[in-house]
């Protein structure tokens, strides 16, 4: 057991979450059960995903993509009244990490996601930022576009939107996990030959094309599954209590 508290706080000093302007509060949102034995996580508190941190008897759910975003309406009505129903009705604890989880240097979306593709960190794709959202480094060796795409197929389970803006082989590249499509134009200032983020938008293909650089949409749910359960396995290590990632697949 640990006091709700005790972790909360614990995770805002890790995460350094105040020093973040975010588009949705970081920490605790909704407050739940005073002892946590048990921690599920999972990317985004979707009805399905809450439901299943009770069934597994859970006292906390932490997750990436949390409520109370910039410009939702105000009221409690329709799936927001639904979700915090059955979070207050179970007495589940909901804290949630956006860009503090983005940007960590240990247990980062960022981080998590080049130590699963085996690519090398350099630096930040903003550079000067010592809390920029994504990174570049390299490939261990230079491949060719269709042989990335299918790493990350083979890794992330999803197949990835690959626009090949040459033909290249591929070394140095940037990555932002998530929607971030339009840091394209940071990736392309630092002169690698890939950029790989989760989500893709019209204009992203004709920067890609126009630009020279390959381009890869891997999934935002797929490429953001790995802060969190890093996060939580950190968290029961650290206070020896359960946890559980579970992952409530999203085609996005």
């Amino acid at each position: 057991m640990v006091e709700r508290s005790t972790l909360v706080d614990y995770c805002n000093q890790l995460l350094q979450s105040d020093a973040f302007q975010d588009y949705c509060p970081n920490g605790l949102q909704v407050e739940g059960a005073q002892q946590v034995r048990r921690l599920v996580t999972g990317v985004t508190a979707s009805q399905a995903l809450v439901d299943a941190a009770v069934a597994a008897g859970a006292q906390m759910l932490l997750v990436h993509h949390g409520y109370f975003w910039k410009g939702e309406g105000p009221t409690i009505t329709g799936i927001k009244q639904r979700r915090l129903k059955t979070l207050l009705t179970h007495d589940l604890n909901l804290l949630a990490y956006h860009l503090p989880l983005d940007v960590h240097g240990e247990v980062g979306n960022n981080v998590q996601l080049a130590r699963l593709m085996g690519w090398s960190v350099l630096g930040g794709l903003e550079p000067g930022n010592p809390r920029s959202v994504g990174l570049h480094g390299e490939l261990a060796e230079a491949v060719d576009g269709a042989t990335l795409a299918g790493q990350l197929a083979n890794a992330l389970g999803r197949e990835p939107l690959h626009i090949a803006g040459n033909d290249r082989p591929i070394k140095r590249i940037a990555w932002c996990t998530g929607a971030a499509q339009g840091y394209i134009d940071r990736a392309i200032d630092l002169g690698v030959d890939a950029y790989v983020t989760g989500e893709v938008s019209e204009p992203t293909v004709h920067a890609a094309r126009e630009n020279g650089i390959h381009f890869f949409a891997a999934g935002h749910h797929a490429t953001e599954r790995y802060g969190v359960k890093a996060l939580g396995e950190h968290l029961a290590e650290h206070f020896g209590i359960e946890h559980q990632f579970i992952d409530v697949d999203n085609p996005v």
